[in-house]
């Protein structure tokens, strides 16, 4: 049965993904394209952002199975590169503004921990606001990943723009994520569990 901080975990990404997701098409519509305007993803209403498996069974499975981290997906927001005033760089831009947004929010609720933890206000309500914080800090950090079709790739491949590597990386991509899922969490703990004690001051 999911408890009521699980329920709450998924309510949380849920609006997570849906805020990132949004942040690029808001990005993309600043730097001239208005593709994700015309075709209604520029809303935080979920239903139109919702991906079935990354949305929800995803997130699902990793509660039921105490996987020990949350975390998921919605549909990507459409974009069209040649809409873009400069088509490279304006795309790691708004690759940008997603993992942007969750460390944003991370950094407010982060900050709201703080003023809590100052008031002495009750341990739920901070465990809410940690919940909120931690998630947003996998969300960016996961996406900033250079792995496509991860935010990351597309920073990567504007500093390094080499159609060998980008070839290689799109080939491989569900390989590569598919390891890092099952296995390479170790390797980027440390920075969320720095990250959430420098926003919150909580370990």
């Amino acid at each position: 049965m999911i408890q009521p901080n699980q329920f709450f975990s998924i309510i949380v990404l849920l609006f997570s993904v849906v805020i990132h997701e949004v942040s690029h098409g808001w990005a993309a519509l600043k730097l001239g394209d208005d593709t994700a305007e015309k075709m209604g993803r520029l809303t935080l209403n979920p239903i139109p952002h919702l991906d079935l498996f990354g949305s929800i069974l995803l997130p699902l499975i990793l509660i039921i199975t105490h996987a020990g981290v949350i975390f998921g997906w919605a549909k990507p927001v459409p974009y069209n590169p040649l809409k873009l005033r400069k088509p490279l760089r304006d795309s790691a831009l708004l690759a940008l503004a997603g993992p942007a947004a969750n460390f944003s929010l991370a950094l407010v609720f982060g900050l709201l921990m703080r003023i809590g933890a100052h008031f002495a206000l009750g341990l739920p309500f901070l465990s809410f606001l940690g919940i909120i914080v931690q998630i947003n800090l996998i969300l960016a950090i996961f996406n900033l990943l250079p792995i496509p079709p991860l935010d990351g790739s597309k920073i990567l491949f504007y500093f390094w723009p080499s159609p060998k590597l980008e070839m290689f990386l799109y080939q491989y991509s569900f390989i590569i994520l598919l390891i890092f899922i099952m296995f390479g969490w170790s390797l980027i703990y440390p920075l969320i569990a720095l990250l959430f004690y420098l926003f919150t001051g909580f370990h």
